[in-house]
């Protein structure tokens, strides 16, 4: 369990290089600026950034041993873990799907900021975002798990790999799925709390969509 932030920036460390880690806090150093001028994040976790953000989003790579893909993060926010991830491996294509507008403008920032070209911003409703087969799908707080595979399915093929960190109420939210759907997940604990879970999944029960087939 990672209990603080020397132990969540060392455990982000063994999970990429040198340089990724200069990018981790060239992002940490971005995100605390613009929150002085948007809410981004809550500024209580601010002196726990590293714990609270960063390695909470980096636990999901003990899941993904190489590049799948395209991953689809949706919600994203300041970034949670989408673009933690793209800092992390920046030859993996990256889909952050950020419907705010100073949000997405501040994500296009951060990309641009950190180098990362096979990042992309889409600032957009997810509704209006053409389909495509996505290799894995996250999403920390997007929204509940009976409208998230409402609106994200038709991005799912076989091969999708769902991860999806719902905090403390993962096993309530996954329970809120038909019983026909929630055999295609489950739920690990996250590294970062003690009483939060992942929900983990994905295969042809998870819901897919003709259109994705034919996207991939």
């Amino acid at each position: 369990m990672i209990r603080n932030e020397e132990e969540a920036r060392s455990y982000t460390a063994t999970h990429c290089d040198f340089s990724a880690m200069q990018r981790l806090d060239r992002l940490v150093a971005l995100l605390s600026e613009e929150n002085e001028r948007q809410n981004l994040i809550a500024r209580q976790t601010v002196p726990h950034l590293w714990q609270r953000h960063i390695a909470d989003s980096a636990q999901l790579l003990r899941y993904v041993s190489r590049e799948t893909g395209v991953w689809l993060d949706l919600g994203t926010g300041a970034g949670f873990p989408g673009l933690v991830i793209a800092a992390m491996r920046p030859s993996w294509p990256v889909k952050l799907v950020e419907s705010r507008k100073r949000r997405a403008e501040w994500l296009e920032f951060a990309c641009d900021e950190l180098n990362l070209r096979h990042c992309e911003v889409l600032g957009q409703r997810l509704e209006n975002i053409d389909s495509f087969a996505a290799g894995v799908i996250s999403a920390r707080a997007f929204a509940p798990m009976p409208r998230l595979m409402e609106l994200s399915s038709r991005f799912s093929t076989a091969q999708t790999l769902w991860l999806l960190p719902k905090g403390r109420s993962a096993e309530q939210d996954l329970n809120a799925l038909p019983k026909s759907r929630r055999n295609a997940f489950h739920v690990e604990q996250s590294l970062t709390d003690p009483e939060a879970g992942i929900i983990i999944g994905g295969g042809p029960v998870a819901g897919i969509r003709p259109e994705a087939r034919q996207a991939s």
